[in-house]
């Protein structure tokens, strides 16, 4: 993709995003296409890593016109199709509660989503098969935007090795993980696994409840968030409350299912939606 194109995709999306910020009429985008209708999970499945394709907790539900996702688990909704080449429209915010699932009590809130997640359900090289190959945009506190590779293993075996290339400088953070920080004008590639940090990630991040950075833009516990996420060829980007956080290039895979991230953190989803974007 040329520059040109991407800064204006990125624009749109942090436009997009600063409206819906104001309260914009959904009826503004009429091209958008629901992903959630508000009624039912028409359209996804489910995945937990202890009960598979079966939901017998009721992790997954929905009430109100809003998708709860309990955190009671570890696992996935999954859009029943596969996308390219859209912009991705969300809107959520926190419950009150943390489970153990994940080691989530007394840590921050905790989920994601999943972008050209593909391979067989389960797939993923977490040492229990929680989740799925893919590129998550992490949502967690003082960490949404964050890119993930979650690396996994196809049906036939092979690898599935997420791939993103960032103009920045890799190094790598106190767990092992290598992460960038968007600074600096050096290509970097990460493959297989890593992580990218959102532009204005503190450096004094920790893994708590309720954690604030200095330039945090996500609203307060129990308040909406807006995410525009970008995805058209080989570009990713991710504007969140108005503000353009993370981007990449050279992405691949470049298509794939989306997924709504159960990790031990309570969240409510009231709106998933999706732009078409042509190719040129």
């Amino acid at each position: 993709m040329n520059l040109r194109l991407a800064l204006g995709l990125a624009a749109a999306a942090a436009a997009w995003g600063a409206a819906s910020c104001k309260g914009a009429d959904p009826a503004r985008f009429p091209d958008a296409v629901p992903l959630f209708n508000g009624t039912n999970l028409s359209g996804w499945s489910t995945w937990l890593v202890d009960t598979k394709r079966e939901d017998p907790r009721h992790v997954f539900t929905v009430t109100n016109g809003w998708l709860r996702i309990s955190g009671d688990g570890l696992g996935y909704l999954a859009s029943d199709k596969e996308y390219s080449d859209y912009r991705l429209l969300v809107e959520y915010k926190w419950g009150t509660r943390n489970w153990p699932w994940g080691g989530r009590m007394g840590k921050a809130r905790d989920s994601g989503i999943f972008l050209h997640s593909i391979g067989p359900y389960g797939n993923s090289h977490d040492g229990q098969g929680a989740f799925r190959a893919g590129i998550e945009c992490q949502l967690m506190e003082g960490a949404t935007g964050d890119f993930l590779l979650i690396r996994g293993t196809n049906s036939d075996g092979s690898a599935i090795e997420p791939r993103v290339t960032v103009s920045a400088q890799a190094v790598r953070d106190a767990e092992g993980w290598p992460f960038t920080d968007l600074v600096g004008t050096r290509d970097t590639t990460l493959q297989r696994w890593g992580r990218v940090n959102w532009s204005g990630k503190s450096r004094d991040w920790k893994d708590q409840f309720d954690f604030r950075g200095l330039r945090d833009v996500e609203k307060p516990a129990g308040e909406w968030n807006e995410l525009a996420i970008t995805c058209q060829e080989e570009y990713m980007s991710v504007t969140f409350n108005g503000t353009l956080v993370n981007e990449a290039h050279r992405v691949w895979p470049s298509r794939g299912g989306i997924l709504l991230q159960c990790e031990g953190s309570e969240i409510f989803f009231r709106r998933v939606a999706f732009v078409p974007i042509l190719r040129r």
